[in-house]
This record gives structure tokens, sequence and C-alpha cells, in this order.
């Protein structure tokens, strides 16, 4: 009895990495980086993405997801690959594949699922979410999607997902983008200099209060506070000086 069988060629890590154009590669990660400074200085809280705390990386929102892919020229098309609605039980859930396309060609693509059995749906009535799971588990594939096409997974997460489809509990999460150690990023810089709406004496006054001469000697462990108190010194009516902080002439 013939069989058939195929020739598999051997390839290993090694030999890949030979037949690389190392200034290409280098050209590459610098644009990432570029990518990714850009997202996070012009980015917003709350409505692009949200902080959880205890995290260490921000949760990208279907807001910032969008964004993503319409800087990047794409389009997004959708497929539901696997669905169960079952009205006798109240159980609906749906997987979906989200692809990224640019002429016409998929660039990548991401999957989401969601089902009425997780924990944020169990105290609502099920017969009435079927199409909240159906417009949750798009919007995990288009934020994973996201993600994977921007190389934005070492900068947002999308693991947590305590929040609604616009990311609506957002507003009380702690302002860190990382980990607690060591000075914040340009990126945090340019935001935190964003959140002041420009204002730099209003940036030095504040970071001077904590004892910093320069935004690059910031510890991330103050950012948080920092960047509150810059956003409600900005928010101060006309004419409420009680909180302001005393600017040097």
């Amino acid at each position: 009895m013939e069989t058939n069988q195929m020739d598999v060629k051997k390839v290993d890590s090694l030999s890949i990495i030979e037949n690389i154009n190392a200034n290409a590669v280098n050209t590459t990660l610098t644009k990432i980086n570029q990518f990714q400074e850009i997202v996070q200085s012009q980015f917003r809280q709350d409505h692009d993405f949200g902080i959880i705390p205890g995290t260490k990386k921000p949760t990208m929102l279907k807001p910032g997801a969008e964004k993503i892919i319409m800087l990047l020229g794409l389009t997004s098309e959708f497929e539901i690959l696997e669905s169960t609605r079952d009205f006798d039980q109240g159980f609906f859930q749906y997987q979906i594949k989200c692809q990224l396309k640019k002429d016409g060609f998929v660039i990548t693509e991401g999957i989401g699922s969601a089902n009425t059995r997780e924990s944020k749906y169990l105290k609502g009535d099920p017969y009435t979410l079927d199409n909240t799971v159906l417009k949750m588990a798009k919007k995990r594939a288009l934020v994973d999607a996201a993600l994977l096409v921007g190389s934005l997974s070492d900068v947002f997460t999308q693991d947590i997902e305590d929040m609604d489809l616009d990311g609506n509990q957002a507003s009380n999460y702690q302002r860190t983008y990382t980990d607690q150690d060591g000075t914040i990023t340009k990126a945090q810089a340019k935001r935190m200099y964003a959140i002041s709406d420009g204002d730099s004496d209003l940036c030095k006054a504040v970071i001077a209060k904590y004892g910093y001469k320069k935004s690059d000697e910031v510890k991330k462990i103050d950012y948080e506070k920092i960047c509150k108190e810059i956003e409600d010194l900005k928010n101060l009516p006309i004419g409420n000086t009680e909180n302001a902080l005393p600017f040097e002439s």
C-alpha cells in the first residue's frame, strides 16, 4: 500500500534571523516605538482607554481601537464563528472574528467572545441581553485586532473587562501606564502637559510642589496625584483661587 509522504523542510530560528535585514528591522522597530508614543500621548483616558487599579497596563476601549484602525487606514469586517441562542435556558453566546483589511487584503484578525453567564450579566434578564453580548463579542474582537496591528500589546491590554462597551466605569481609575518604579516616560510627560491644555506654568507649579524641577524627574509613584491635581486646578472656575497654587511672577 502506497503512502503519500510530504517533504518538510526544517527551518530553525537561527536561519530565519540570519536572513533578516538588520537595518530594516531597526527602522521598523523605531517606527513602532514612535507610533506607540503617539498613541500614548494623544489618546484620552476614560474615552480611548481606561485604567483599573492594581493593573499594570491601561485597557484599550472601543473608541481607542477604532482610532487605531482609522489612523492606519484600515477597514474592519466581522464574522460570527460560533453562536448559541438558547431561548429555553436563557443562554446566549457569540464568538466573533474581526478582520482588518487594507485595499482588500487581510492584514490581521482578532477573536472575541461573550456570553450571558459572565458575572456582569448574571443579575440582568438574559432574554434582553442577546444583542448586548453580541456587541461585546464584536468589541473584544475589534480591540484584539487593533492591538495586534498596532503592535500595542505591551502598551495596552484587553484582559480586564469590568467596563461597559464605552468604558463608562473608568472615571475613577488611577492615572498610571506601567508600574510604579522609576521616572515617567516621555509619552506620560506629554500627556500630563495635554491634561493642562498646554499650560506649562501650571505643570511646573504642580510638579514643583512635589519637589521636581523638570518633568523627566517625576517619579511614576507621584504621576497619578500630579495628573489629578493638574486637572482639578485646570477646571477651577475663573476667579476661584481658594485652592490655586501660587505662581512665580
